[in-house]
């Protein structure tokens, strides 16, 4: 039988760490409704989003280039740069999808857009990593990168979470499941995977 948690109030939005290489961009952790916030996004200089959650979408669609029809959703550019990373909270997941995810946050923190009518949100800004609540599949993501990018001030995974569990505000009752034990299991394996690669790279 799956153990119900309860669910404690805690921040729309956190500041999580500052100075993130390449740029020195703040992470944040949030959750749906700081996702869909313009006015909060635009408060905390946030230029990119990336949605951890599977089966939550957000139109962030504001110029329309491709308007919709009766066939076909609208497409166009947003007011923010928008990575998807759809994890399911728990079992079902493939066990590289966590690996990928650090790929993933760490290629919209270094991409180099061209100056080109097609790539309108060139800015660069702070990010923000969301799930629905901002409480597992955001957290198991950014622990993940804090122990690759910043070793020695999170030398372990748990170091990393301690520090989120703090900064986000997450309830003791809560943190068996925050996050969850499937995600964590993956993301140290993951963080495996990433040494050997760089490693291989003789970075």
């Amino acid at each position: 039988m799956a153990i119900e948690a309860p669910v404690h109030a805690r921040p729309a939005i956190s500041l999580i760490v500052e100075g993130l290489k390449p740029h020195g961009a703040k992470l944040y952790i949030g959750d749906t409704d700081a996702a869909r916030d313009l006015p909060l996004l635009r408060e905390h200089g946030i230029a990119v989003v990336i949605n951890c959650a599977v089966n939550l979408d957000i139109n962030y669609v504001a110029d329309p280039a491709h308007p919709g029809t009766e066939t076909l959703f609208a497409a166009g550019t947003g007011p923010i740069r928008a990575y998807k990373l759809g994890l399911i909270d728990g079992p079902g997941n493939p066990i590289t999808m966590l690996l990928a995810g650090y790929y993933l946050m760490s290629g919209a923190m270094r991409q180099e857009f061209p100056d080109k009518p097609s790539y309108p949100r060139r800015e660069r800004g702070n990010i923000l990593v969301h799930c629905r609540g901002g409480r597992s599949r955001s957290v198991a993501l950014v622990a993940l990168y804090l122990h690759i990018e910043l070793p020695g001030r999170f030398p372990t995974m748990d170091s990393a979470i301690a520090h989120i569990r703090q900064y986000r505000e997450l309830h003791p009752d809560e943190w068996f499941e925050t996050p969850n034990p499937l995600l964590l299991a993956a993301a140290v394996r993951s963080a495996g995977w990433i040494r050997q690669i760089d490693a291989e790279a003789g970075e």
